[in-house]
This record gives C-alpha cells, sequence and structure tokens, in this order.
C-alpha cells in the first residue's frame, strides 16, 4: 500500500503531543494531560491492536472470529505473570518464591510452566507465542476440516468461553477468578510514574505502527490477493490449485500474535489480568469495533476501537446501565445505513469492481500474473 505510511504518522502526530503534555506542561496548567489520561489513551491503543489483528482475518480472509479476545488475554497474562514474578518479597505475604494469591491459595512450590517468567524477554516472546501456538492447533484441525462461516465463529466462541471457564479454577494457577494485579514495576520502571505510563502509551503506539505496516504488507502482497479471493469464494480458489487453509492458518496465526503483543502492553498499562478477558461479550465487542469503523481498510479497525471506546467512556459515565443498548444499536445503524463504516467520513472510499471481472478472478490473476 503506498499510503501504509499515514497511519504511524498520525500515531505519531497524537502520541508526541500527549506525551508533552503529560512531562512538560505543570500538573495543575491547563493543557496538562494526566496520568489518567495518558493510561486511557494507552489502554485505547491496545484495544487498537486487537481490532487490527481482527480486521487482518475477518476483512482480507472472511474469517468471522468471535473469539479473538482469547489471543488478547493470553499474552495479557503471559505478561502479567511475568509482573507478578517481579513484585518478589514486596507481596502482602513477603514470599519472594509465590505470588501473593498462591501463598494464600496454600501453594508451596511454584508451578513448572511459571519457569522462565522472572525474565521480561521470556514474557514477551511467549506473549506471542502462546496466542500463536494455540492459533495453530485450532487453526490446523478447523481449516483442514473445512470448517468455515457460522460454524467457525460458533467455534471460536466457544474457545474463548472454555478458556474463561478455565482461568476461573483456582487450582491453574494464575489467580482464579481475582486474576493478577498489584504490579509494582516492569524493567525497574516503577508502574505509577508518570515517565513510565508515557513510555508504555508510546510504546504502545509504535507496536501498533509497526502491526499496521505488517498487515499492509500483508494484503498488498500475493498472499494478501489470495485470501481476498478465499474471502470471495473459497471453492472457486481451490479449484485454481490453491489450498485456502494453508493461507487461512498463516493468516490466523500471526493474527492471533499480534492479539497477544496487545495483550502484553494492556496488562501493564490497566494494572490488572484476569478471567473476565476472555469473556465472549469482549470478543464481540471488538468485532463492532471493526464494523464500525470499516471492514477491510485496516485504518477503520484502528479508527472504530478508538472512536467506539471514546464513547464508552463518556457514555458509561452519563448512562451507565444503557451502554450496551447503544453499542447494539450503533452496531446495527451502522451495518443497514453504512456498510463500509464510517471510515468513509474520512475520504476513504470503496474499490469498485469491474462487472465483468469477479473479485476471486481478478485475485487470482494478480497472483499468477
Amino acid at each position: 500500500m503506498k499510503t501504509a505510511w499515514i497511519m504511524p504518522a498520525i500515531l505519531v502526530g497524537a502520541v508526541a503531543p500527549l506525551a508533552g503534555m503529560n512531562l512538560a506542561v505543570p500538573e495543575g496548567a491547563p493543557l496538562h494531560a494526566s496520568a489518567y489520561l495518558i493510561s486511557l489513551a494507552g489502554k485505547y491503543l491496545c484495544y487498537a491492536i486487537l481490532a487490527l489483528s481482527l480486521d487482518l482475518v475477518w476483512g482480507y480472509a472472511g474469517i468471522l472470529s468471535l473469539g479473538h479476545g482469547a489471543f488478547f488475554a493470553l499474552g495479557g497474562y503471559a505478561m502479567g505473570m511475568h509482573l507478578m514474578r517481579e513484585i518478589g518479597a514486596r507481596g502482602v505475604y513477603g514470599n519472594a518464591r509465590l505470588p501473593d494469591f498462591m501463598v494464600f491459595l496454600g501453594w508451596h512450590d511454584l508451578p513448572w510452566y511459571w519457569s522462565g517468567f522472572d525474565h521480561f524477554a521470556f514474557a514477551a516472546v511467549m506473549a506471542l507465542l502462546v496466542p500463536a501456538l494455540l492459533a495453530f492447533v485450532f487453526g490446523w484441525f478447523a481449516f483442514r476440516a473445512r470448517v468455515s462461516g457460522v460454524y467457525l465463529s460458533i467455534m471460536t466462541q466457544a474457545l474463548t468461553y472454555a478458556l474463561m471457564l478455565a482461568f476461573f479454577r483456582n487450582d491453574m494457577g494464575f489467580g482464579g477468578n481475582n486474576g493478577m494485579t498489584d504490579f509494582k514495576d516492569v524493567l525497574g520502571l516503577p508502574l505509577q510514574a508518570d515517565a513510565t505510563r508515557v513510555l508504555l502509551m508510546v510504546l504502545s503506539a509504535l507496536i501498533l505502527a509497526g502491526a499496521y505496516a505488517l498487515c499492509c504488507g500483508i494484503v498488498s502482497s500475493r498472499l494478501g490477493k489470495v485470501l481476498v479471493a478465499i474471502r470471495e469464494s473459497e471453492a472457486r480458489t481451490r479449484f485454481l490449485a490453491y489450498r485456502p487453509e494453508s493461507y487461512k492458518l498463516v493468516v490466523w496465526v500471526v493474527s492471533a500474535a499480534i492479539a497477544g503483543t496487545g495483550g502484553a502492553l494492556y496488562v501493564a498499562q490497566v494494572g490488572i489480568i484476569n478471567p473476565s478477558e476472555f469473556a465472549p461479550a469482549n470478543s464481540i465487542e471488538a468485532v463492532v469495533w471493526v464494523a464500525v469503523g470499516g471492514r477491510a481498510t485496516l485504518t477503520g479497525a484502528i479508527l472504530g476501537a478508538v472512536l467506539v471506546n471514546l464513547g464508552k467512556t463518556w457514555f458509561t459515565g452519563v448512562l451507565p446501565e444503557a451502554w450496551l443498548y447503544a453499542l447494539g444499536a450503533l452496531f446495527i445503524l451502522t451495518t443497514l445505513f453504512l456498510p463500509c463504516g464510517i471510515i468513509v467520513f474520512f475520504g476513504w472510499r470503496p474499490r469498485s469492481r469491474r462487472p465483468a471481472e469477479p473479485a476471486v478472478t481478478a485475485a487470482a490473476s494478480e497472483v499468477t500474473g
């Protein structure tokens, strides 16, 4: 995409002044950006990473995932485990070997799967690898069995629901229903310090920009052309000697890794991770972000995630009990009257198709030359 640099430039242009307004402008001044605002912006950027990963598979490959929040949450748990190990003897029980919740539950030894999470680099790799591995196993069986459409969507929803129930169990070793919280620092930097909050917000923006550039590279490549062909007609693409399941598996795993990265950044900024992040409602809400912003645009996914969550923050402060009704109404109205999403108001226009050349044929000809 020739315009792939625009979104990273916008992100930098939005985040840099906000960081300066927090660090350079004295507290109490009219232009000062509070720590709450910085954390809120960082959270929105993490949601945008999740929305971007979902748009990659739904918008371009036609895979409607109702369980993408599972990959986001797994990345968050990987980072949460590291942050719990960073607490050391500063916990409530003063036990340097075990997290507080394990001491409370009567655990005597650290489970083997917590090994290595003392190191930030290991946790960062696991935040990508664990969601990607789960996506690979799930996708390997689902795509090779040629499960698609609403059946695949239901399976993804069942996956995240099953994980939510599993992580609620205290004997899983992940904090049960309370999850993990009371984090102190990351890489020696106190998480409550303004400078650390700004650093995490900027890092979230940079990773979002990098993920956006990666997705642009994918959708504009030959792989992307085949994905569009699969989305339009998987059967016809298979008849052209392609293996749709292999292409879908690749983009599915990449999408999961991107979502896991967003989850890791999210936990460091909100200060808590618990099984509620696996709730199917969270994954469905991510679908709404993409649909409202504009599916198969990448930029629209980011825009939808930020704007819908801005509206949620305002709406839940004014009329919290009506937010879900407002979200549902927004989704219905967008589907009926703005099928291309609100990105059309920002100058984006859908590409017109030549009547004599269906999308699958056009995509195939671009791939084969």
